[in-house]
């Protein structure tokens, strides 16, 4: 019992010298690492605003994509006519409303500014593969004006899955809209398999594009990306995945590797 007694004492002197010290142990505390492990903790990047030399160097490479496409200096005056056409109205529930969100998206994908004309700094490119067409984009654009333009492309599988267009010289073209999934890049992002089917200079084509969007901030990119071969969705899914990892080292005071990393 006296050991006992002798060893409770020691542990409560101890205690009392612990305390004693205690001031100080707590300023130091303060001025230690507070992340695990004992590793010193770093601020966030501090983001730049795009620039335009910014948004050229954030655009992707032929390195970005497998296979085999080219990158061409022609991309900003693609057109695809099979996009061109007026919504037939009557076919929808909701009449004007419905037919405005799908002539909206048409007119978008025809004039490639299917988040609006960008306000900030914007650049694109494209690239060819056979009969397909991958069309890239990075711009600047308004907060609010996202968020609209988001919120608007998730209301598309359901408000536009399928509807009908009418071409200038008067034949019809069937429009289907279904969502398509992404890598999980940026702070937002929206899918969507776009496919439009009728005549063109009096033969039947089948057009089917990939349509990517992704938000980076106030930034955004926008791919398009198929042909009347059909769309390739593993280079939709570089594109998107690569992309959004170079626009953020723009953003970020980098300067992007020239090839993407194995572990992107």
């Amino acid at each position: 019992m006296l050991a006992v007694a002798l060893a409770v004492g020691t542990l409560l002197a101890t205690a009392a010298c612990s305390d004693d010290g205690d001031d100080s142990a707590s300023t130091d505390s303060s001025t230690a690492p507070s992340s695990a492990g004992g590793r010193t903790a770093t601020a966030s990047p501090s983001i730049t605003p795009l620039t335009s030399a910014g948004a050229q160097t954030a655009l992707i490479t032929e390195g970005d994509l497998e296979d085999n496409w080219t990158q061409v200096k022609t991309a900003a005056s693609w057109r695809n006519r099979m996009l061109v056409g007026t919504v037939d109205a009557a076919q929808f529930l909701t009449g004007k409303t419905q037919a405005a969100d799908c002539q909206r998206l048409l007119d978008g994908l025809y004039d490639e500014d299917l988040l609006g004309p960008p306000p900030g700094p914007s650049a694109l490119t494209g690239f060819t593969e056979g009969n397909s067409r991958l069309l890239y984009q990075v711009a600047a654009y308004q907060p609010a004006s996202l968020d609209q333009s988001f919120d608007w492309l998730k209301t598309l599988p359901t408000a536009c899955d399928q509807f009908n267009a009418v071409a200038s010289d008067g034949s019809t073209r069937t429009v289907q809209v279904v969502e398509a999934s992404l890598p999980k890049s940026g702070d937002a992002r929206q899918g969507l398999t776009v496919t439009v089917a009728g005549p063109s200079g009096g033969t039947p084509v089948t057009l089917t594009m990939d349509v990517a969007v992704v938000r980076v901030g106030d930034d955004a990119i926008t791919v398009t990306n198929g042909g009347s071969d059909g769309a390739d969705h593993d280079s939709t899914e570089d594109a998107v995945s690569h992309g959004t990892t170079r626009l953020k080292d723009v953003r970020e005071g980098r300067t992007p590797a020239p090839e993407p990393s194995e572990f992107d």
